[in-house]
């Protein structure tokens, strides 16, 4: 049933989305915060988790991050997280104050590269939605802050 429910979330999302092989469990990872303190995936075990690929010169990230935070606000006592990796950075540049800037509230990871490649993310934005048990259930492309898909996908994750 659990198979089915995801293949039709996959179905429904189809948009411009990419699909991966279905419930891939996420790929570990350990990366640092501006400020350098190092996260790994585990801190967010049990909880549903967004992780957003995006780099500071990307627009197309610009343009969804107020999107991706509305959804980190709107889901924050259900224990949704938003998580933003920022990977392929011009020399110089600061994610974390890029973001802070923008208003944009949820925290981001830097240096991501490696992370990138272990969850074969072809470009920025990819946002990649993780459930409770650590399964990815959705990958997508997405750049408006407003398509309706990424809050379904957001309740998808917290149910299942």
């Amino acid at each position: 049933m659990k198979l089915l429910k995801s293949v039709l979330l996959l179905i429904l999302l189809n948009g411009t989305s990419q699909a991966m092989e279905m419930l891939n469990m996420a790929p570990d990872f350990s990366l640092p915060d501006p400020q350098g303190k190092v996260h790994t995936l585990a801190e967010y075990k049990g909880k549903p988790l967004i992780l957003h690929f995006w780099a500071t010169w990307c627009p197309y990230c610009k343009k969804l991050q107020p999107g991706l935070d509305s959804i980190a606000k709107d889901y924050k006592d259900a224990d949704l997280q938003v998580l933003g990796i920022s990977f392929n950075e011009d020399d110089g540049a600061m994610p974390g104050e890029m973001l802070k800037k923008r208003g944009i509230h949820f925290p981001t990871l830097i240096n991501g590269e490696s992370v990138a490649k272990s969850y074969g993310v072809p470009g920025t934005p990819t946002t990649v939605f993780i459930n409770r048990a650590g399964e990815i259930v959705w990958v997508t492309n997405i750049s408006d802050p407003n398509d309706p898909s990424l809050n379904a996908a957001a309740e998808f994750i917290l149910k299942n």
